[in-house]
């Protein structure tokens, strides 16, 4: 029995409780973070390969749109821009501020443009992480954020190693101007997490490695440089620029005389935080958990070998984590007294009202590590996660059907995913509307969102509620997707044309579903409970 004195507990469950209310109000020098999981061909349950993303962002838009493959004339230029992912309607582009061009290729491919876009029409599919790595390897001499040189990759790339080939030439010859990104990028034959960085203050192009996840491993990057040594005698195993030790040797970064191995992570970043670390270590150890990995080491293996072939639904699962039941739990030291029939029976147990959700700035009363720091605590389930992807890319089927990119809105741990096929042509009115300007019934990231805020008030119980319309509909999705994928290749040899339209239709039809479902949810938890608190 844990010895937590009942008025303390309950002071800390009223405080949580007004602290979630005002959430909003949470102090903007904690950053947001994402983390992506990746998976190979033979760990995955059906041959997919699949990566993933939480954009766990307070500010990314929330709308998503499906950019068409265009055609474009010789000599034409293709312009660039900052602020891509502030822009608050698929037809305002008002917040993007254009900073330059660069040449365009002749053929830019059909992509589904989530804030960080995500799939295109060749199975080539993108997550990512921030990473930030070293002050001094920032520049200002290009044009390429991330956010750009994501949208680029997928515009232009058939492959995962055509991507990173991309990301190559198109950094060195317009720079690049932003922080440590890990982009995970996987093709049906293969996953690689890219990480790269600026070139330093006054240089124009980037420093880059990438590491290929072994086939049958599944590997996370969770805001922390993961990638070690390289071994470019390896080819089909790492890549990296041309300057990797040249440029961390003229600034003072490595000395090769010192005897030491060249450590990417080392180099340009660092693995100092444990917000990144200890999330590294949940996912590897609930795919991998007889390896036993200690949740306080610095580093953990680059990919391990899942002990159980992984599905989406798995993935989902683990994006749905939040450490409930290990040391590590936010909510392990908010108790209340247990009733039975009245009467108190004399033990502590969990409060409904304790959630894993709380400020940043709450959880020093909670005796946890407490705000995002160096040292800090965090778990994979973000209340501020503004959408989630588990994408998978298949090479058997045709690529329209075998990119299928599953996306949430908003917390990972309460939303429902809907199947978007690589071939859908639209998104609905509603989820192409913004929802950062705030409550818009004519937007469908609020009815997530709403639901998500609500059930953190008395997560104990509300979480029961989300999941009893949650879980049916996931059930039906994937016992749906056999059969209809099937038709869909018959469909396929017959006319392209009402291939694309009848995966529009599909996709569509469960995007709406499970709006409607959760616009009608935040409504029956909010008249159930109300009163009741």
């Amino acid at each position: 029995m844990h010895k937590t004195h009942p008025f303390l507990t309950f002071f800390c469950v009223l405080s949580l409780a007004a602290t979630q209310s005002i959430r909003s109000a949470e102090s903007k020098k904690h950053p947001d973070g994402c983390t992506s999981i990746t998976v190979g061909r033979l760990a995955s349950s059906d041959g997919s390969v699949m990566t993933s993303h939480t954009c766990d962002s307070r500010k990314d838009r929330t709308w998503i749109d499906v950019v068409p493959a265009r055609k474009h004339a010789a000599g034409s230029m293709r312009p660039t821009f900052l602020d891509s992912h502030l822009t608050r309607h698929a037809d305002d582009l008002s917040a993007q501020r254009r900073n330059g061009a660069i040449p365009q290729v002749m053929q830019t491919f059909q992509y589904i443009n989530t804030a960080l876009p995500c799939l295109n029409e060749k199975q080539v599919a993108i997550g990512e992480a921030t990473f930030g790595g070293k002050a001094e390897m920032r520049s200002q001499e290009g044009l390429i954020d991330y956010y750009e040189l994501n949208r680029i990759m997928l515009e232009r790339a058939t492959s995962a190693r055509h991507a990173i080939r991309i990301a190559d030439e198109i950094t060195r010859e317009h720079g690049y101007i932003d922080g440590g990104e890990c982009f995970t990028i996987a093709d049906p034959k293969e996953v690689w997490h890219l990480e790269i960085l600026g070139p330093g203050k006054g240089r124009k192009g980037a420093v880059w490695a990438a590491q290929r996840v072994p086939d049958d491993h599944v590997s996370v990057n969770a805001n922390a440089s993961r990638i070690r040594r390289i071994y470019l005698e390896r080819p089909d195993e790492y890549m990296a620029s041309a300057n990797v030790i040249d440029r961390a040797v003229e600034l003072g970064l490595y000395d090769p005389q010192s005897g030491k191995p060249f450590e990417f992570c080392y180099v340009y970043a660092h693995r100092r935080s444990m917000a990144a670390r200890r999330r590294e270590w949940r996912v590897l150890s609930l795919l991998a958990p007889g390896l036993n990995l200690d949740p306080n080491s610095e580093n953990y293996p680059f990919s391990v070998k899942p002990e159980v072939k992984v599905s989406p639904r798995r993935m989902m699962a683990i994006f749905r984590d939040t450490y409930e039941d290990t040391p590590f739990d936010m909510t392990k030291y908010m108790l209340v007294p247990e009733t039975k029939e009245g009467k108190r029976t004399g033990r502590l147990i969990k409060s409904p009202y304790a959630n894993p959700f709380m400020d940043y700035d709450m959880m020093p009363l909670f005796a946890i590590n407490g705000g995002w720091n160096e040292l800090g605590e965090r778990c994979i389930a973000r209340y501020y996660c503004t959408y989630v992807t588990v994408i998978q890319v298949r090479s058997w089927l045709p690529d329209p059907i075998g990119g299928l990119v599953w996306i949430g809105y908003d917390n990972p741990a309460m939303t429902a995913y809907a199947p978007v096929y690589a071939g859908t042509a639209s998104f609905p009115a509603d989820w192409r509307v913004c929802g950062r300007k705030g409550f818009n019934r004519d937007c469908a990231w609020w009815a997530f969102n709403r639901v998500a805020d609500l059930a953190a008030q008395k997560w104990g119980h509300m979480r029961e509620d989300v999941a009893a319309v949650r879980d049916p509909l996931e059930e039906e999705a994937f016992r749906a997707q056999g059969p209809f994928e099937k038709r869909m290749v018959a469909l396929h040899k017959r006319s392209l044309h009402r291939l694309r339209k009848e995966l529009t239709r599909y996709s569509n039809a469960w995007m709406k579903r499970l709006t409607a479902a959760y616009w009608k949810l935040g409504d029956d938890i909010w008249s159930k409970y109300t009163g009741k608190f």
